[in-house]
């Protein structure tokens, strides 16, 4: 099956900068300063110490999936005997420097020491919540063989000493046993810096095997590339869908999704099982740390859709 993006997400990029096209764009600098000023967020608890930390199994053989929730937009895929980590974060601070930036309210649910082999990274966008150089670098220590990136982002890995990295555009894929691994499209952006801005791209990813379809939304806003992704690939066994972020309206919304909009995506997506990720470990916007969770459990489905606390697992039969 040709798996490249449709004629309506083909064009993202006019030669220096990639965009959302047909959608809004993220909001600028202006915006940012905007929000600040004008910003009163929730009180959420400094720390948080209600995480049980998991031991996952080294390997998980045959046709079985289990979906593991470390923290925040990282997750433990494990199915045929193949591990994989999507956008890991270990550090205190999602943030260049270590005193200062968004600081972890909880604890990551699996220690270094208990974290199996890992057999490829999936990182969606160069966010410092999402691809956070400092666990990329001891992943690359312990052995990681494959890091697969969106377009234009190697060269942050490679400058950081982290080996052997797949660049993929929207549409393209990688063939990494037993699963191939596709790009495809979300609404968001990426910067490192202020010079850098959408330079590099961002994307979720949709991982086929013979048995399993899971798709990793990475961050994005509501879309059409939801119906798309369902529609082209077919109803994903498990997605992983972004619920944290979402306050203020007006400037949130263009890169990230509510809890009612997470949900109308996995309606739409047809999704098995959808499991919330990006809530609960860093407050990055106004509402509460623990609001995303409070909202979902109002609305989502309570057997297809899932919260699970950092550490905890589902296993799909």
């Amino acid at each position: 099956m040709n798996h490249r993006a449709p004629p309506v997400f083909a064009r993202h990029f006019d030669g220096k900068r990639f965009y959302n096209p047909n959608a809004p764009q993220a909001p600028g600098y202006l915006d940012v300063l905007r929000w600040k000023l004008t910003s009163r967020p929730d009180p959420s608890p400094r720390s948080v110490a209600d995480v049980e930390p998991g031991i996952p199994p080294r390997r998980v053989e045959g046709d079985r999936l289990r979906v593991t929730l470390v923290n925040h937009s990282t997750v433990l895929l494990q199915h045929r005997g193949c591990n994989i980590l999507t956008d890991p974060i270990w550090s205190e601070r999602a943030s260049p420097v270590s005193w200062i930036g968004p600081r972890r309210r909880r604890q990551p649910g699996v220690s270094w020491e208990h974290l199996p082999p890992i057999d490829a990274v999936l990182i969606s966008h160069n966010h410092y919540d999402h691809c956070d150089l400092p666990s990329l670098r001891r992943l690359a220590a312990a052995g990681v063989s494959t890091f697969v990136v969106p377009a234009r982002t190697a060269q942050l890995l490679r400058s950081a000493g982290i080996g052997t990295v797949h660049e993929l555009d929207w549409g393209e894929s990688l063939s990494l046993e037993p699963f191939t691994i596709h790009s495809v499209p979300a609404l968001h952006s990426a910067a490192r810096g202020i010079l850098d801005r959408n330079r590099s791209l961002w994307c979720g990813y949709v991982l086929e095997s013979a048995e399993r379809r899971i798709y990793f939304a990475g961050d994005t806003a509501f879309g059409p590339h939801f119906a798309w992704i369902g529609e082209h690939f077919g109803p994903p066994h498990v997605a992983l869908l972004p619920i944290g972020a979402y306050r203020p309206q007006w400037f949130m919304s263009r890169v990230h999704m509510s809890p009612e909009e997470a949900v109308e995506a996995h309606r739409i997506l047809s999704a098995g099982t959808s499991i919330a990720i990006h809530h609960g470990t860093f407050q990055l916007s106004d509402e509460a740390l623990d609001a995303p969770r409070e909202r979902l459990l109002a609305c989502a489905p309570r057997d297809s859709f899932l919260i699970l606390g950092n550490g905890r697992f589902a296993e799909i039969p």
